[in-house]
């Protein structure tokens, strides 16, 4: 699959510190059985966003008019624990989120964000504070993916690290399997190979 290529992205940061904000709490499960990910957004978040009666919250950060569509998410520790739901991807992308900065994730939840073309970086809180400051009124923040750094008003500069294979997936806008298509070329060889080694391995169909 194609995914969109994160080199460098500027935007405002949206700035969510509660810690252990589940799966569920990013999309609720039901909402999966009727919609496809093109739809999530709206229900995004949606314990969050929205009152009782189904009105916005407008003390709700993803409502203030400065971060609606923000590319950056400032979250808390264990970000993306609970199950494992690969839709609550999808689902921030749906609102515009591209990266996601926390001190720790839920294991899954960052596999699934490589997978799905979404950064996420592990910082310090107090880092993440930091930026949060930076950003508060709307400010931008940029990241980029090449030099690995993170810069906000101010001249505030922090790096990360990433995987190295992970990392020119993003950048290249590839999933697992677009990275091996890459190799076709190696892998045919290969076969072509072992086929003479051991041709009973390889059946006629």
């Amino acid at each position: 699959m194609r995914l969109k290529p994160f080199t460098v992205v500027s935007g405002p940061a949206a700035h969510v510190p509660r810690a252990n904000i589940d799966t569920d709490v990013i999309i609720r499960i039901e909402r999966l059985t009727t919609l496809t990910k093109d739809d999530l957004g709206p229900y995004a978040f949606e314990a969050l966003r929205y009152r009782e009666d189904g009105s916005e919250d407008p003390a709700c950060v993803f409502n203030q008019p400065a971060f609606r569509n923000a590319p950056f998410l400032l979250a808390g520790d264990n970000f993306g624990c609970g199950s494992s739901r690969e839709p609550a991807v999808t689902a921030l992308q749906a609102i515009g989120i591209r990266c996601v900065i926390a001190p720790s994730f839920g294991d899954i939840f960052f596999s699934n964000c490589f997978l799905n073309g979404v950064l996420p970086i592990r910082l310090p809180k107090a880092q993440i504070d930091a930026l949060a400051s930076a950003c508060a009124n709307g400010e931008p923040l940029t990241v980029d993916l090449n030099a690995l750094s993170i810069q906000a008003r101010g001249g505030l500069t922090f790096t990360f690290t990433v995987d190295a294979l992970r990392r020119e997936a993003l950048l290249q806008g590839l999933d697992d399997i677009g990275l091996t298509f890459r190799d076709a070329a190696l892998i045919a060889e290969w076969q072509n190979s072992d086929r003479l080694r051991r041709p009973w391995a390889w059946p006629v169909a």
